[in-house]
């Protein structure tokens, strides 16, 4: 192979399941003539740099698993040295394809109260064997980032927690599940982005902490996996100026932050990706295409994630990079390849799920996660009052009732008879941006009626979405069932029922 074929193998640029002919074309044509390496799926171009939720846009969104694995046969055959095929699914397949099973964000298994660590890996294991059964080989997590600043707009619920020990604990256990079902499996973003308040999708974020805080905290959970042998750390774009000599740069292009810190200090020997490099943290430093690609290849990233100018990048390292340098990396991404099975790769059928068993998972968790968080529950003066006549339900952020209602073993009346109210609240988004979707009249009305009779909030949804609730102390308890699964609906009610 010459110097260009090795190189290309670093390429991993974005592959949209939801495209044009033309544009499923150009990827074939970038894989036969620029001989890329890989290839990392997301659901459509409107949706690229988003985890799949309700959008405005209007996609055709029809059959997307299918369509995945259509395109994954589809492009290998155009390869001459297989693809490796990656997925950004820190819950699953479902982060980015519909009708596939969703598993528990982060921020719901850091909150398992019993073998937290066995249920990560257990969790890891079916996530990963799902992909491998889909073709593909590598998932871009988990998040290794200590979530310490509860306004953070980009990590929030895709971390475990704000506690670096726990994050270290989890983060290395879902990582282990998924390498023990057969796939890759990499810790994010390097060097911790917990503690951030821009979107990086976005803007620059930049952390202002010292490299004393940042060890104690940040580094932590990716000293813990190095020191366990993991393979690969994903590098994000924000700036940490106390690492690199007071500048503004982006970890993601810093070769004193990936070569110096990681690689040499912290003594990382396995393979560096770098985050997206179409995202506007870094997409923008660099006009002249391909410059931003040496620039990550020069920092110490050994694989390129979603490069927008593949051609050019291939040839800015080809003139800049030694022979060496080229030839070490290429010797990386081969061994990873070789040890993922990629080399083996055959046309898939599409694979079926095992719902039931999915759906035992998630109730065994759901047992495990639901909480009381404040106050307590009475279930049976919540018989005696609902006998009486006296118990109100009501659900907010819904379309029609909820399983949780059909669920609540208790006769309910009108709130103006009521003496104690039952409040649902379904929080419609997991991201912090507009109160997580809940309108401030709504919230409001929610807080009134916390402070003028009794009050149990059952709280489906973002635990960070809690403070938009007003004084938890005005509730007389309060369930957190962090998400809106149906196991999750049947489990809180069966804490409200007392079974």
């Amino acid at each position: 192979m010459n110097k260009k074929q090795k190189i290309a193998q670093l390429f991993s640029p974005a592959a949209f399941i939801h495209d044009t002919e033309e544009n499923y074309q150009a990827i074939e044509t970038l894989i036969r003539e620029q001989e890329i390496g890989g290839l990392t799926f997301f659901h459509s171009r409107h949706s690229a740099a988003a985890n799949f939720e309700k959008r405005a846009e209007v996609l055709d969104v029809s059959g997307t698993f299918e369509k995945l694995i259509g395109l994954i046969n589809r492009y290998q055959k155009a390869a001459t040295i297989p693809l490796l095929i990656s997925i950004d699914g820190e819950y699953g397949l479902a982060m980015r394809i519909e009708n596939t099973p969703q598993y528990p964000f982060a921020i719901t298994l850091g909150a398992l109260k019993n073998d937290a660590a066995t249920w990560v890996t257990e969790v890891g294991y079916r996530m990963g064997l799902d992909m491998k059964r889909s073709g593909i080989h590598l998932n871009l997590a988990p998040c290794a980032d200590v979530n310490t600043n509860p306004d953070n707009p980009v990590i929030g619920y895709r971390s475990f927690g704000n506690q670096s020990d726990k994050v270290s604990q989890l983060a290395f256990a879902a990582y282990s599940g998924m390498k023990k079902a057969g796939i890759g499996a990499c810790l994010k973003h390097f060097p911790g982005h917990g503690d951030t308040a821009t979107d990086s999708h976005l803007g620059l974020p930049i952390l202002h902490k010292t490299k004393a805080e940042l060890e104690v905290e940040e580094l932590l959970p990716f000293q813990v996996g190095i020191d366990q042998g993991v393979e690969l750390i994903m590098v994000g774009h924000l700036a940490v100026p106390a690492l690199t000599g007071g500048k503004n740069i982006p970890a993601s292009i810093s070769r004193e932050l990936i070569t110096d810190l990681l690689k040499g200090e912290m003594g990382f020997k396995g393979l560096v990706i770098s985050d997206a490099l179409n995202m506007k943290a870094v997409a923008n430093l660099y006009p002249e295409p391909g410059e931003l690609e040496w620039q990550a290849f020069h920092a110490g990233n050994d694989i390129l994630c979603f490069s927008d100018h593949v051609k050019e990048g291939i040839e800015k390292i080809t003139q800049n990079a030694s022979d060496s340098e080229i030839v070490t990396v290429f010797e990386k991404v081969m061994g990873l390849k070789t040890r993922l099975g990629v080399l083996e790769t055959q046309p898939i059928a599409v694979p079926t799920f095992d719902w039931e068993n999915h759906s035992q998972l998630q109730k065994s968790l759901a047992e495990n996660y639901v909480s009381v968080i404040s106050g307590e529950i009475n279930s049976a003066a919540l018989r005696e009052l609902a006998k009486a006549g006296k118990l109100d339900y009501q659900e907010f952020f819904t379309a029609s009732p909820s399983l949780f209602s059909q669920q609540l073993d208790l006769p309910f009346s009108s709130s103006k008879e009521a003496e104690k109210v039952i409040l649902a609240v379904f929080v419609p988004s997991h991201k912090p941006l507009n109160q997580f979707g809940m309108e401030q009249t709504v919230l409001d009305e929610i807080q009134e009626l916390a402070k003028t009779k009794p009050c149990i909030l059952i709280h489906f949804g973002n635990p960070l979405a809690l403070k938009h609730l007003g004084n938890l102390s005005d509730f007389e308890a309060v369930v957190c069932a962090y998400q809106g699964f149906v196991e999750t609906q049947v489990q809180a009610a069966a804490v409200l029922n007392g079974n």
